[in-house]
C-alpha cells in the first residue's frame, strides 16, 4: 500500500482555508479513482510547543500505479488545481510506501 501525503503549513486565514478545504477540496479529491481511504488530522502542536504546520491528509492506494493512474485522472487534476488555487504557497506532497501497521 502506498499513500499521498499532503502537508500544510499555517494558513493566514484559517477559518477560510477550513472553509474552502472541507467543504470544496476534500469532496474533490475524495473523487480520485482507486482511494482507499482519506485521513485528515490537524496539527495542535509538536514535542517542542508550538508548530508551524496546521493540516496532514494521508491519501491511500492499493499500489504505485493506481496512486500514479489516479493522480492523472480527470478528479485528481481538478483536485490539484483547486490544491494550487487556493493552498499552493503552503503545501508539500509527498509519496510514501507503508511498511507496518
Amino acid at each position: 500500500m502506498v499513500k499521498l501525503v499532503a502537508v500544510y503549513r499555517k494558513p493566514e486565514d484559517m477559518e477560510a482555508f477550513d472553509r474552502h478545504y472541507f467543504e470544496v477540496h476534500s469532496p474533490l479529491a475524495a473523487k480520485m479513482p482507486g482511494l482507499i481511504k482519506m485521513e485528515v488530522s490537524k496539527v495542535y502542536g509538536s514535542p517542542a510547543g508550538e508548530s508551524d504546520l496546521y493540516l496532514l491528509c494521508d491519501m491511500y492506494f492499493e499500489t504505485k500505479e493506481a496512486l500514479k493512474e489516479a493522480l492523472s485522472s480527470p478528479e485528481g487534476r481538478a483536485a490539484g488545481k483547486d490544491l494550487m488555487g487556493f493552498a499552493g504557497k503552503i503545501v508539500s506532497m509527498h509519496f510514501a510506501e507503508v511498511v507496518s501497521q
